[in-house]
């Protein structure tokens, strides 16, 4: 495969080249154009299809940068309005015209002469939008869009004072790392009690979108919002009762690893009780990893880093820079978390992140970076629809470059021996991620299962799910108050329900491909490239075989991963 970051900007036939999308008016003649057409040929019907797709690349792309804008500066009113306009005045506008056009679609009696092979799983997530479609649903999808950035703005206003200086949460952090272990318990305190600050605030969001999408969900003829949001996304080869299973397996298998985890902590820091706070710090005489200094420097390590891993996975990143789509460090006003942002139209994403200076930061580039080389590897595919790719494969492109690139950080670090460290501190992540991933899938079921819940019986299901995921190891004495909003700082709780699942599901495919590179590099790589260049052209078991992988949730199958895992970590400490 002849692999380019050179991406074009995909040139408009339908729609005029100088058209930016502003008002639904001007917006509304090109739909009713599609709608319109006659299809009298598979011909017609395809050239039909590459119109909407470019409409849609359009319309996304706009989206995306009100999107991106406003999360860049929560302070603008300015841009929070532009965000919310789209919201409220055109996204409900288009949604009955995408509900026609994918009626017109499947009703043309040539979608029969498609390439089955190419165009099936197209046509599946095409049936599964014209089964939930609801005329009612519309508003309130609306109001939801927006509702869901309200989490942001009230995040990114927190901040905290420490030895007479303002600091971002995510900033605070790095303190967490400092031998002083007063001063630890300190920050992590101060973190949380300015949390606490916003809980009702929190809470009160939290129950109005539990309640919106209880609707949604009974107006599209479904029990609950879980039921419905399987489906909405598209989860076609997993069930409910396979994440539940993946519950136990977390149980099973990693929290026994998690607990030689932070006994190995506990012994390194002569402590006769691990703290929350004492989780990031190193033993007096070790200082934290300082990986990079600032953004320019994060940025130019990942793409030393890159380079040596493939060149081309570098020279995307030298592509998005040349386009300015990059915004890497934490500062006020920012909201909080990290993104990469799929641009259909221009093809280059943009990577959104908070970084402070920490090793975690390294770890949410190269992840973000996977998820750019994904939207780089997709971007020659026909049909904006074919991009579309099932987030249980987007996050194996992310989770696998976490993997992966370990062999290629002497880019951040000098040092042998800080290498070593940031290689355990990685590992040790690749196994302490899997319970917080049950924790905010379980508590997700039971939310929308029980949607009239109190904030008390919320409460109150959260500490006892927590209690049954959290590791012996680390003493919580005192810290309840904190622990029981412990969810409010998860972000997709608010702003993508459900999606959470994924994360482990990627995880074990993560765990799958770096088995495969420890063995072959190249095949595995080769594997990696092949499966995300298939973008959401086949179903999620055809795209992890594409990657040399099973897709599978079973207990056996996890413990086989979790050993592999625990037997690297072995040796990298011995």
């Amino acid at each position: 495969m002849n692999l380019s970051a050179d991406i074009k900007k995909l040139e408009r036939r339908f729609v005029p080249k100088d058209f930016a999308v502003t008002t639904w008016e001007l917006l509304e003649p090109y739909f009713k154009n599609l709608l319109e057409r006659i299809i009298d040929s598979k011909e017609s019907l395809e050239q039909w299809l590459q119109d909407i797709s470019e409409m849609e690349a359009v319309v996304s792309e706009d989206a995306c940068w009100r999107q991106i804008r406003m999360t860049c500066d929560t302070t603008d009113p300015k841009l929070e309005e532009a965000f919310t306009y789209f919201c409220m005045e055109i996204q409900p506008r288009l949604q009955p015209y995408a509900d026609q056009l994918n009626r017109k679609l499947m009703e043309s009696p040539f979608t029969k002469e498609l390439d089955q092979l190419k165009y099936a799983t197209y046509l599946r997530s095409v049936k599964k939008n014209i089964d939930l479609f609801r005329e009612a649903n519309i508003p309130l999808q609306a109001e939801l869009s927006v509702m869901q950035q309200q989490y942001g703005a009230i995040a990114g206003k927190m901040t905290v004072e420490i030895e007479g200086q303002e600091y971002t949460l995510q900033q605070a952090a790095k303190f967490l790392e400092s031998h002083d272990r007063s001063l630890r318990e300190q920050v992590y305190r101060k973190i949380q009690e300015r949390r606490l600050e916003d809980k009702d605030a929190m809470h009160e969001l939290y129950s109005k979108l539990i309640e919106k999408r209880h609707q949604v969900a009974k107006n599209a003829g479904f029990e609950n919002y879980r039921d419905y949001k399987f489906v909405e996304l598209g989860r076609f080869d997993y069930t409910k009762e396979d994440c539940y299973q993946f519950h136990e397996a977390v149980k099973l298998h990693v929290l026994p690893l998690i607990e030689k985890i932070y006994q190995r902590k506990k012994d390194k820091l002569q402590l006769d009780s691990l703290r929350p706070w004492d989780t990031e710090a190193e033993p007096a005489g070790i200082e934290p990893l300082k990986p990079f200094t600032n953004g320019e420097d994060l940025y130019k390590k990942s793409v030393a880093c890159f380079e040596q891993l493939n060149p081309f996975f570098a020279d995307c990143l030298k592509k998005m820079k040349e386009l300015g789509h990059f915004d890497l460090e934490s500062r006020k006003g920012k909201a909080p978390g990290g993104y990469n942002c799929p641009l259909t139209e221009s093809g280059a994403p943009f990577i959104f992140m908070n970084a402070a200076g920490q090793m975690s930061d390294v770890t949410t580039m190269v992840h973000e970076g996977g998820h750019a080389i994904h939207s780089f590897l997709a971007h020659e595919l026909e049909l904006s629809a074919f991009k579309e790719y099932p987030m249980e494969i987007a996050e194996v492109a992310s989770m696998s470059m976490e993997l992966f690139s370990m062999n290629h950080w002497q880019a951040f670090f000098d040092k042998e021996e800080d290498l070593k460290r940031a290689k355990e501190h990685q590992l040790e992540r690749t196994i302490t991620i899997f319970p917080w991933i049950a924790i905010i899938d379980k508590f997700q079921h039971w939310v929308y299962e029980h949607p009239s819940h109190t904030v008390a019986e919320r409460t109150t299901k959260w500490m006892e799910i927590l209690q049954d995921f959290s590791t012996h190891s680390i003493d919580y004495t005192g810290l309840d108050m904190f622990r029981e909003i412990g969810w409010q700082r998860q972000l997709h709780l608010f702003e993508v329900p459900f999606y959470y699942i994924e994360y482990g599901i990627a995880q074990l495919g993560a765990i799958g491909l770096w088995m495969q590179y420890q063995q072959n590099p190249e095949q595995a790589l080769s594997n990696y490239i092949n499966a995300l260049s298939l973008g959401g052209t086949r179903t999620l078991p055809e795209l992890y075989a594409a990657a040399g992988l099973k897709f599978d949730l079973s207990p056996a199958h996890i413990k086989t991963l979790m050993e592999f895992t625990a037997n690297e970590m072995e040796k990298l400490l011995n």
